[in-house]
């Protein structure tokens, strides 16, 4: 686990296929959630879009770009992924971006008491 705080925020949008998001927040929130938690990334939040049925996002700190791709290595690395979470949550996506900002430890912290994930 990082000992140093977290600047690094990486948002992940997908589209998801018609009516396939209940089944995969569900997937994200049973499995893909402790999974992540599991290796040591930080999940800032994650949820259901609020103006596109099909929209899901997620969003990751990390405290640099090496360890952003260490842990993430680790995590759609291991067999729990690969063979138990990784084909239906794959089966949900129709597509999805990713941007990584320098958004620094107190606009995180700030993103993360905003962000209803519970």
């Amino acid at each position: 686990m990082a000992t140093t705080p977290n600047r690094l925020l990486e948002v992940r949008v997908y589209t998801l296929k018609p009516g396939g998001r209940g089944e995969f927040d569900r997937l994200f929130r049973e499995g893909a959630m402790p999974l992540l938690v599991g290796h040591g990334i930080t999940v800032v939040g994650f949820g259901p879009s609020l103006h596109d049925p099909n929209g899901y996002f997620l969003m990751r700190a990390y405290p640099s770009l090496e360890e952003r791709a260490r842990v993430l290595e680790g995590f759609y690395g291991s067999e729990e992924w690969l063979t138990r979470w990784d084909p239906p949550v794959m089966a949900l996506i129709d597509s999805y971006g990713t941007v990584v900002i320098d958004a620094g430890p107190e606009a995180i912290e700030a993103l993360a008491l905003r962000t209803v994930h519970a």
